[in-house]
C-alpha cells in the first residue's frame, strides 16, 4: 500500500459508518494517524479505531453533537490535542432528509442546516486556523450530487449540499495563499448502511441491479470508491487542485436526463440532410 500519509495526522467526521468510516480506514492504510468522529453509537467508530491501531497507527474516536456549534468546536480542539498537528480534515458528517416541500417544518430545516452546513463550516474554521499556524494542510468538504442536480422531496438536503459547494469555493480562494487547500467531494449513489434504515426491504443486490440500468458506468458505488478519491484530494499529489468540487458518481450527472436509454444507439439521425455520410434512420 502507498504510504503517502506516513507520519501525517487526519480527522474524519461522521466516521462511524459508511463513507466516513471507509475514508478513515483508507487514510490509515496509507500511513496516517486518525481521529474519528461519531454522533450516536460508538460501535462503528471504535471498531475502526481498533483496526487502525492494528496497522500500527495512532487513533481515537470522539463523540460530538454536530447540531451544536460549540460542541463542534470542542471536538476540533480535542482532535488537535490528540494529534498534535493536523494535516488533513475530511468534513464528512451530515444527515439526509426527504420530504415534500409543503410538509417541511422550520425545526427540520434548521436541524439540517445546523448539522450539514454550520458544523462543517465552523469545524473547518477551527482546523484551518490551526493548519495555517502549523505549515498548512488540506480540507475536503463532502457534499453530494444533490448539490448540482435536482430530485423531488430533497429541497432542504439539496440546499445544504449546494451551499457547501459555494462556500468551499469562496473559502478556497481566500485560504490557498495561506497554505490551506479547500476542495469538495460530491458522491453519487453509494451503497451505505443508511439505506437499510431509510428504505423498507432494502436489498443491496437488487439496488445494484436497478442502478446498473441508470448509471452510465453500470454499477452503484461503494464507500471505497469515495475513500480513494478523498485520500488523493487531500494529498500533495493534488496540490494544484483548489476550490473544486469533484463529482464521483459513475457518470450520473454527466448523463442528459432527456436521453431515453444511453446503452443503445439512438434511432434518430440528426444531420442527415446536411452532413456527408449521415443517412436517415430506416423506420421499422
Amino acid at each position: 500500500m502507498n504510504e503517502r500519509y506516513a507520519g501525517k495526522n487526519v480527522i474524519v467526521t461522521g466516521s462511524g459508518t459508511g463513507i466516513g468510516r471507509e475514508v478513515a480506514l483508507q487514510f490509515a492504510r496509507e500511513g496516517a494517524n486518525v481521529v474519528l468522529h461519531y454522533a450516536h453509537s460508538s460501535a462503528g467508530a471504535e471498531s475502526a479505531v481498533e483496526e487502525i491501531k492494528k496497522m500500527g497507527r495512532k487513533a481515537t474516536a470522539i463523540k460530538a453533537n454536530f447540531g451544536d456549534v460549540e460542541d463542534v468546536k470542542r471536538f476540533g480542539r480535542e482532535a488537535i490535542a490528540f494529534l498534535g498537528k493536523v494535516d488533513a480534515l475530511v468534513n464528512n458528517a451530515g444527515i439526509t432528509f426527504n420530504k415534500p416541500y409543503y410538509e417541511v417544518t422550520v425545526e427540520q430545516f434548521d436541524m439540517m442546516y445546523n448539522v450539514n452546513i454550520k458544523a462543517q463550516y465552523f469545524l473547518g474554521q477551527v482546523i484551518a486556523e490551526h493548519m495555517e499556524k502549523n505549515g498548512g494542510g488540506a480540507i475536503l468538504n463532502v457534499t453530494s450530487v444533490h448539490g448540482v442536480s435536482g430530485a423531488p422531496e430533497h429541497s432542504v438536503y439539496a440546499g445544504t449540499k449546494g451551499a457547501i459547494i459555494a462556500f468551499t469555493r469562496s473559502i478556497a480562494v481566500e485560504m490557498a495563499h495561506k497554505g490551506v487547500r479547500f476542495n469538495a467531494l460530491a458522491p453519487g449513489s453509494v451503497q451505505v448502511e443508511n439505506y437499510y434504515k431509510a428504505c423498507p426491504g432494502y436489498d443491496p443486490a437488487e439496488s445494484q441491479k436497478a442502478m446498473a440500468d441508470m448509471i452510465p458506468c453500470g454499477f452503484q458505488g461503494v464507500p471505497s470508491d469515495m475513500a480513494t478519491v478523498a485520500t488523493f484530494l487531500c494529498s500533495d499529489e493534488a496540490r494544484f487542485i483548489v476550490g473544486q468540487t469533484i463529482v464521483a458518481d459513475g457518470g450520473t450527472t454527466a448523463l442528459m436526463s432527456l436521453i431515453r436509454d444511453f446503452r443503445h444507439r439512438s434511432d434518430c439521425a440528426f444531420g442527415a440532410d446536411y452532413l456527408p455520410g449521415v443517412k436517415p434512420v430506416e423506420r421499422k
